[in-house]
């Protein structure tokens, strides 16, 4: 990516940290540009109701049973509400009192930043240690061992300093400084031992590296020191870009091409304003279809396609946006409007600091990308096409059963209809320890029942990288699109299949605002089953309820609909109403349509059409 020649050359250069680190000169004009910014006003009025909250309410107590509710029981949340909750604080406080330039909330915010720097780890107990053995063997103690909150709050508490560190209690300052230094800078940098994430190539190398190299950049003066930091950041972010093909398709899915090629970008432009100018990571060939991958797989409104464990909606960091498209020349994903203050669970400092800062209103409502985009890396395909009745898409994937946060999906597709996806994917289930662990595929969420592919007889797809899809099609001609996968090596040897291959040829009219999936499926079952033991259950998973009347299955959304046609006499139909967890206050309620099909002969074809339109 960069010498550490070239780093240290240009970073030794520096005369004077600059003023424009935070994503711009925090100067009187720009408050009052931000004050008045009509895009603004909903997320800065929220902002200022969580701050004069914060001055009414004691800060959250984060207490030793909710610390210990992990390991005593896998679950996340006991901890983790209150703990996020604090950081939410920390923002609204911070940026309410930088956009005031007044002192209302100043008692309330360093008695908040004096409890954090009080907690036990900024580490979250699920990234701990989970025994007392591991603890006291564990190369660093839970209060420096650096996680991705961990590192994600000393970069917060560095740019509160860079705000308003000058208006802050001396005593409040100098702790903030003394806790960074010894909870994350010196165990991150001063260890010959690095920790994991460094080779991670997922968003944890970029969130953690990115968070602790933009604290450094705001807090640390000895220039040969930093230059060292920065070279292990750099490295950290070799290994996060590797885990992305040369065609920009983030495998963990959209939500996580926020959180860690966010963290990447944030870092990137710190580092590009430090050095003014003289390192610019961001002008690369890969990191620009990275950046593109949003346009590819966003849908309308606040929908996405979103494989792996990403939520089925998404608001875009209009800020991350719009900062990657003056720099480097994309276009934008479909955007209508800033993200609410309360939009990221988690209240990371740069997300909504920066859709402040970096959002520039030419890039909303700017019209989403058409077309068909194919990802190589992963066996994604996309189609979607814009009708004068509302957008029409399709996607399926291939790929194999150990990605990162891994769902056993393979052959599974999603459609969507002009702001409904009707044919679904489930997304993220609830993070507790069962879901990361050997329990993950008991989950609906990351099974493959939970995803429309078959069960051949009784078996479902199993986990590992050797359970995988070869692609033997893909073609795209004028609004058609045939997309063929081999899903033989999907299943273990239990399925009792010698073959199976999935076809897929998606259709679309835009004159008509319809299209047509002809999904097909084709086994070929082991020689030496008999008849009686050869079934398959095709599933089809929506958060629509479906209708079946005779041979004809229909998800109505608002504005269209899906119409699958069978025949009753060889699959026989039901609809299963399943309620999973989620991470909001009710539970999701799923339907799972099951076509089965029994006593087959060696060979079967199951050929379906689902015919697809807008509706006024």
């Amino acid at each position: 990516m960069i010498s550490f020649h070239q780093l240290r050359e240009a970073i030794l250069a520096v005369q004077e940290r600059p003023t424009t680190l935070i994503g711009g000169a925090w100067t009187p004009a720009k408050r009052k540009e931000l004050l008045e910014a009509p895009h603004l006003a909903g997320l800065i009025e929220e902002m200022y109701e969580e701050a004069e909250r914060a001055r009414r309410e004691p800060v959250p107590l984060l207490s030793f049973a909710d610390f210990q509710a992990f390991h005593s029981s896998g679950t996340r949340k006991e901890f983790e509400k209150p703990y996020f909750e604090r950081r939410g604080r920390l923002l609204a406080l911070a940026l309410t009192m930088a956009l005031d330039n007044s002192d209302t909330y100043k008692m309330t915010l360093e008695n908040l930043i004096w409890e954090i720097c009080n907690e036990y780890a900024w580490a979250v107990p699920a990234h701990l240690p989970d025994t007392i053995e591991k603890v006291l063997t564990a190369r660093v103690p839970p209060n420096r061992y650096v996680d991705l909150f961990a590192a994600e709050t000393a970069h917060a508490l560095a740019e509160v300093l860079y705000l308003v560190g000058n208006r802050l209690n001396d005593w409040v300052t100098i702790r903030v400084k003394q806790e960074i230094e010894h909870r994350v800078f010196q165990p991150v940098f001063e260890s010959a031992h690095h920790f994991i994430w460094t080779s991670k190539t997922n968003n944890w190398s970029a969130v953690c590296s990115g968070a602790v190299g933009m604290a450094a950049l705001l807090l640390i003066d000895d220039q040969e020191r930093l230059a060292g930091m920065q070279d292990r950041v750099v490295s950290a972010m070799e290994s996060f870009l590797a885990g992305y093909g040369n065609d920009g398709c983030c495998p963990e899915g959209l939500g996580y091409w926020r959180y860690g090629f966010g963290y990447f970008v944030y870092w990137v432009e710190m580092l590009y304003e430090f050095t003014n100018g003289t390192i610019d990571l961001l002008n690369q060939d890969k990191i620009k279809r990275i950046a593109e991958f949003p346009a590819a797989v966003s849908l309308s409104d606040s929908s996405c396609i979103n494989y792996s464990d990403c939520r089925p909606t998404f608001r875009p960091a209009t800020g991350l946006i719009s900062r990657l498209c003056r720099r480097l020349g994309i276009a934008p994903p479909k955007m209508t409007c800033v993200p609410s203050f309360h939009e990221d669970h988690c209240y990371r400092w740069p997300f909504t600091f920066r859709n402040m800062m970096w959002t520039e209103t030419q890039w909303l409502h700017a019209p989403g990308a058409d077309g068909t985009f194919y990802f190589a890396s992963t066996d994604w395909l996309v189609d979607k096409r814009e009708t004068s009745k509302g957008l029409l898409a399709f996607s399926a994937k291939g790929g194999h059963n150990n990605e990162p946060h891994n769902h056993n999906d393979l052959g599974h597709f999603i459609i969507h209809i002009a702001g409904d996806t009707l044919l679904a994917d489930l997304g993220m289930g609830v993070y507790t320890r069962e879901y990361f662990g050997k329990e993950r595929y008991d989950h609906l969420h990351a099974s493959s029942g939970g995803h429309s592919v078959p069960i051949i007889n009784g078996e479902q797809q199993a986990a590992g990288e050797a359970y995988r899809a070869i692609v033997t099609r893909n073609e795209m001609d004028h609004g058609s699109v045939r997309f063929e996968l081999d899903l033989t090596h999907a299943y273990r040897p239990e399925a009792r299949i010698h073959l199976f291959h999935r076809s897929f040829e998606w259709k679309v009219c835009q004159e008509e605002a319809s299209a047509r999936l002809t999904l097909t499926d084709h086994f070929v079952f082991n020689e030496g089953t008999v008849e009686s033991e050869r079934s398959i259950t095709e599933h089809f998973i929506s958060f629509h309820k479906p209708d079946i009347s005779g041979g004809e299955v229909t998800w109505l959304g608002e504005k269209g609909n899906v119409v699958l046609r069978f025949e009753p006499l060889e699959l026989s139909a039901h609809v299963e109403t399943v309620e999973i967890p989620s991470r909001d206050t009710h539970p999701l309620t799923v339907y799972r349509l099951y076509l089965h099909a029994g006593q087959l002969a060696q060979t079967y074809t199951c050929r379906l059409v689902l015919s697809c339109c807008c509706i006024h």
